[in-house]
């Protein structure tokens, strides 16, 4: 089964994609990012901490922008977030100030791969992400391209998904 868990900041869905891996000992979890050795934002590294802390002794952390790479491991698979990879992929790329088109072509030659990769995998995946329709996001070039490639990626991926759940406020509306 592939689930898309979708939910605004703070909203409950990583909790929530957790509980529908509860009764799996072994679950690859990837945080879906830059590394905490790439990054200098201390919030990643105790983002990732806190994450490993509250989750079964069981579960595999694997922090990687490579969600193709990642998704093709055996077993269940929980990535959180999209958001996390969207933005550290537009990084790795420097293309913050690029040509929007150029951006979204490269976006979505990435989002082929991941699509393809959920496609393949053998067992259940959730992937957790930001629904950018029902969240603020600031109005200029940086924050409108965010939200118009999140919003591709969420589409895109949602079409390779068994189920999309929204959360909201800890209530969970399965679409």
């Amino acid at each position: 089964m592939k689930v898309l868990v979708t939910g605004g900041v703070r909203s409950g869905k990583s909790r929530h994609a957790e509980r529908l891996l509860d009764g799996y000992d072994a679950v690859t979890y990837v945080a879906a990012g830059p590394t905490v050795e790439e990054d200098a934002d201390p919030d990643w590294a105790l983002r990732i901490a806190a994450h490993q802390e509250r989750r079964p002794a069981g579960w595999t952390t694997v922090e990687t922008r490579d969600l193709a790479t990642a998704l093709a491991v055996a077993g269940p698979v929980l990535v959180d977030c999209l958001g996390t990879w969207l933005t550290a992929t537009l990084d790795a790329a420097d293309a913050w100030d690029a040509p929007a088109d150029q951006v979204h072509a490269m976006v979505e030659g990435s989002l082929e791969d991941v699509a393809a990769a959920l496609r393949a995998a053998g067992g259940t995946v959730v992937l957790v992400t930001n629904e950018v329709g029902l969240g603020v996001v600031p109005e200029h070039r940086s924050g409108r391209l965010f939200r118009d490639l999140l919003g591709t990626v969420n589409q895109r991926l949602a079409l390779e998904c068994d189920e999309v759940h929204l959360v909201v406020s800890g209530r969970v509306l399965r679409l």
